[in-house]
């Protein structure tokens, strides 16, 4: 197969993770059901399909006998913000999770400093402090609301990631699916006890496992792309899920968001996709 090729194939498939990825808090918001039912139905559903795509691919024994203390801590790690990231939906609006989850590289970033002393690059260093600082106006803005306990958790569930994250950097033979698989199992007997998942309407039950499914199909093709493509333009192109989410949100629940968050949220998306095109722009001088 060509370079081309593989690189067409990577930014189709980057791009249609950042699409369904951008898609997540439409079911949580169309779903009445409490925030552990969604988690029990998405987390099963996830789990089937995971499994099923790694027995295509022939591995299922490496995904789960080579996890190791990495990805048993990626997976625990995984479930503490994906019990988050749920409920974040039903406390704050879709934009300010998706906008507060935008700076999960930089995130990232200050925790790779301070645990593996990898001092990050002048650019993203002044990129992380204008994500920062973005953060701070949008939950400053939801102060005295609702939604400040919805972006606390979208805060909360982006710390998480960003130290998943740096789990497979520290350890990058670190299998992935396996501690996905183990992630979304932790959280059903903590589910079983805060919630009654068969209680809901079977159509609530479709919308979760749709859930779920969306999420894994999103998963695996952000996981497919980014083996066509350099690490700079993947993140770029998936960057785009961030600006999509609002845009959903508004079509589908004509949700629009604060002053607090659109000027936040343009600082966070500037500096994003400053910090990637710069990246982008080195790259050639590497």
């Amino acid at each position: 197969m060509s370079v081309c090729s593989m690189r067409g194939q990577g930014v189709l498939l980057v791009l249609i993770s950042a699409a369904v990825f951008s898609s997540v808090g439409l079911f949580v918001k169309g779903v009445e059901a409490d925030s552990w039912t969604i988690l029990f139905w998405r987390g099963l559903s996830a789990t089937a399909f995971t499994l099923i795509y790694v027995g295509w691919r022939g591995r299922l024994y490496q995904e789960f006998m080579q996890m190791g203390k990495p990805g048993i801590s990626a997976a625990v790690i995984g479930a503490l913000a994906t019990a988050a990231f749920i409920p974040s939906f039903k406390y704050t609006s879709i934009a300010n999770v998706s906008l507060i989850y935008a700076a999960v590289p930089f995130v990232a970033a200050a925790i790779a400093w301070i645990w593996m002393r990898e001092k990050p690059a002048l650019p993203v260093m002044l990129a992380s402090l204008a994500a920062l600082a973005g953060v701070a106006i949008i939950v400053g803005g939801s102060l005295d609301s609702i939604n400040l306990q919805g972006d606390l958790l979208a805060l909360w569930m982006t710390i998480g990631m960003a130290g998943f994250l740096c789990i497979y950097r520290r350890f990058p033979q670190t299998p992935a699916a396996g501690p996905a698989v183990l992630s979304s199992l932790l959280l059903v007997p903590v589910v079983l006890f805060g919630g009654d998942p068969l209680s809901i309407p079977p159509m609530e039950i479709f919308l979760s496992c749709s859930f779920g499914l969306v999420f894994a199909i999103a998963s695996v093709t952000m996981a497919e792309g980014a083996r066509r493509l350099p690490a700079a333009e993947t993140a770029l192109i998936s960057a785009l899920e961030t600006p999509l989410a609002p845009l959903w949100a508004y079509l589908v629940f004509s949700e629009l968001p604060t002053r607090f968050t659109l000027i936040g949220g343009m600082i966070i998306l500037l500096a994003v996709f400053g910090s990637q095109l710069y990246a982008l722009w080195r790259k050639p001088a590497a």
